[in-house]
């Protein structure tokens, strides 16, 4: 029989963690204040886009045990509980956890005295051992249990971890144990250690991986000066185990829900502590100007010129999201780029798989379609931004048809440069000594 789990916050991360932990064979309760989503998750609906999660939702539900509420009280008898809450980047970088604080103050009538908490939201080093007071729960063990999943992998990370991480004060022993056994079913390594390092460990991950990223991007642009391949170097280095091919694919700038905010918290508490961590400032600064320089080159694709006017010129953009096998438009580059295409006056038509046509009001006048052949109707330009495989099996030869102008900016490298040269179009790559 498996423990009995709850979850606060049917997010991406609450979400997932809910289903998975279910299937493997746990009675989770996950609650959520948002009622109309309490709801439709009851109904088996998941508005989430995510392999293989609606169905383990379903799967759960089916075979009781796995209930959504939006009332903290059914929290009342669970053994362990998994605050997965969002933590947004406010004032200055630094983490806001206005929400997880309201949610702790709620729960602090309803968690049973010997409930373990556990920090699976992403937050500063020392909130482990704030949380007891914040929720008027003196007595208990609070563990740190930092989520490392990805969007569009998220279940598959869940049941085939790499590692779990379990943070603990060295009293709380028991109560690691209990968060380490709800992993038992999936095999992998637990990792042991103290709340704080706990906690650093996710912002150091994802800071490293957006200074890799920052890195490949640079790299590229210097390709394109000498006259070298982006793919060609990085096939190189990937091989070197030392370095590993993950992460090493140049783009238009790293986004999403996680690094953006990660990074500049890990800058931010480390500023606080009087350390000076430059490398990962650099990156900041580097994925900005990554922006920028994707709109040179989409000015220079179109007019010639670097600094030319797009004033009512057309431009198609494929992919929005900001990357491909999510929904997510959080922090993403590809609508950031296409917002400045909007701003220096260009028409933007846009599509995404996973964006649905409809009246975006975040998305600053953008048009989305739901037909990926529109964005090329008297386009000046197709500005590749999202690297959904989809986008290579599409008739570039129709497409051509479709232009004023035959010439793709592909930000990803995504596409067969001799296929679209064959279908007549001119391509600017990303690292390539064209590219520039």
């Amino acid at each position: 029989m498996g423990n009995r789990v709850g979850v606060v916050g049917a997010g991406y991360v609450g979400l997932t963690s809910a289903a998975c932990l279910a299937h493997l064979g746990h009675h989770v309760v996950c609650m959520d204040n948002d009622e109309s989503k309490v709801r439709s998750l009851c109904a088996g609906e998941v508005s989430i886009v995510e392999p293989g999660l609606p169905e383990l939702v379903q799967e759960g539900l089916a075979e009781n045990r796995l209930v959504f509420t939006s009332d903290p009280g059914q929290l009342g008898e669970c053994e362990v509980v998994l605050l997965c809450l969002p933590t947004p980047m406010g004032a200055g970088g630094k983490a806001d956890l206005g929400v997880l604080e309201d949610a702790l103050e709620t729960l602090s009538s309803t968690l049973s005295p010997d409930c373990v908490l556990v920090t699976k939201s992403t937050v500063p080093v020392g909130t482990a051992q704030r949380v007891p007071a914040i929720a008027g729960l003196a007595s208990s063990a609070v563990v740190s249990n930092p989520e490392f999943l990805r969007e569009g992998r998220a279940v598959e990370d869940f049941l085939h971890p790499d590692r779990v991480l379990v943070g603990a004060a060295e009293q709380d022993g028991e109560a690691a144990d209990r968060v380490a056994e709800l992993y038992a079913g999936t095999g992998a390594p637990v990792l042991r250690c103290d709340t704080a390092s706990a906690e650093l460990a996710k912002y150091a991950s994802n800071a490293f991986l957006a200074v890799k990223l920052s890195f490949v991007n640079t790299l590229a642009e210097l390709c394109e000066q000498v006259g070298a391949d982006i793919t060609k170097v990085t096939a190189a280095m990937g091989l070197d185990d030392r370095i590993g091919p993950a992460f090493l694919a140049p783009g238009p700038g790293w986004g999403g829900s996680c690094l953006p905010k990660d990074t500049r918290a890990l800058l931010r508490g480390a500023e606080a502590t009087g350390v000076d961590f430059a490398l990962v400032r650099d990156a900041l600064r580097a994925n900005d100007y990554q922006r920028a320089l994707v709109m040179r080159k989409i000015r220079r694709a179109v007019t010639g010129a670097i600094d030319g006017s797009l004033a009512g010129t057309r431009i198609g953009v494929l992919g929005l999201t900001f990357k491909a096998g999510t929904g997510d438009l959080r922090e993403s580059p590809a609508v950031a780029i296409a917002r400045q295409l909007s701003r220096h006056e260009a028409v933007v038509t846009a599509y995404d798989p996973c964006v649905p046509e409809r009246d975006h009001t975040d998305l600053d006048g953008i048009q989305v379609v739901d037909d990926p052949y529109l964005v090329a109707k008297g386009a000046a330009a197709i500005v590749v931004l999202t690297e959904w495989p989809e986008f290579q099996t599409l008739d570039w030869a129709k497409l051509a048809t479709y232009v004023d102008q035959a010439v793709i900016v592909d930000t990803r490298n995504l596409l067969d440069e001799r296929r679209l040269g064959d279908a007549g179009f001119a391509v600017v790559g990303t690292g390539r000594a064209c590219g520039g």
